[in-house]
């Protein structure tokens, strides 16, 4: 049976820290609009920051829903599953919102992520939760972590900033989403540190 938690701390943040992936879900208000579900994993792109806080970084590579969704109406949830160990699915309910490279911020939560950074960060996204609940994860089937998949990080890192901005601008769906929402500022901002 699930249960609610009041923070993120203890057993729960341990719990969230030691999952190699997660996933994050988030929506436009219009009822016909395209539901977003991401998976999201490289090892330091997740951080805890305080008990009713969280941010990870967001990569190019992919459209820009997520970015759209919390520009338009700040709902999130991200979710992280037990793949090894005793089942277990948490989620944490929240308001997110993209801090993207050229708000002033930016070098404060930047610093949080040391390696896992990069020149394919292109905003970071800062969580705080409302609602913080597990349920049993019976179903969810025993999984082998195997490694690190390094083709996003050795990709992204072979192009400079400029390369990196001129991608972001020739692929569809990230100056605005599916949906014909706002999402990543194009042309994408020189970072802030």
């Amino acid at each position: 049976m699930g249960k609610r938690y009041e923070r993120i701390d203890g057993r729960i943040r341990t719990f969230i820290e030691e999952q190699p992936v997660f996933f994050t879900a988030t929506a436009p208000l219009a009822a016909d609009g395209h539901v977003n579900l991401s998976p999201k994993g490289r090892a330091g792109t997740l951080v805890v920051i305080d008990e009713l806080t969280l941010a990870y970084l967001d990569f190019g590579g992919s459209g820009a829903e997520t970015i759209a969704h919390l520009r338009e109406n700040g709902r999130i949830t991200l979710m992280w599953c037990a793949f090894t160990g005793p089942p277990k699915v948490l989620r944490v309910h929240g308001r997110g919102e993209p801090v993207f490279r050229d708000d002033p911020r930016w070098g404060e939560y930047i610093r949080l992520f040391a390696d896992a950074d990069g020149p394919g960060a292109r905003a970071i996204i800062v969580i705080h939760a409302e609602r913080i609940g597990d349920a049993c994860g019976f179903a969810v089937p025993f999984m082998d972590y195997r490694e690190e998949r390094t083709q996003h990080a050795e990709h992204f890192g072979r192009k400079s900033d400029e390369e990196f901005a001129a991608y972001c601008e020739k692929k569809d769906h990230v100056g605005v989403s599916l949906d014909g929402l706002p999402a990543l500022p194009l042309p994408l901002p020189a970072r802030a540190d």
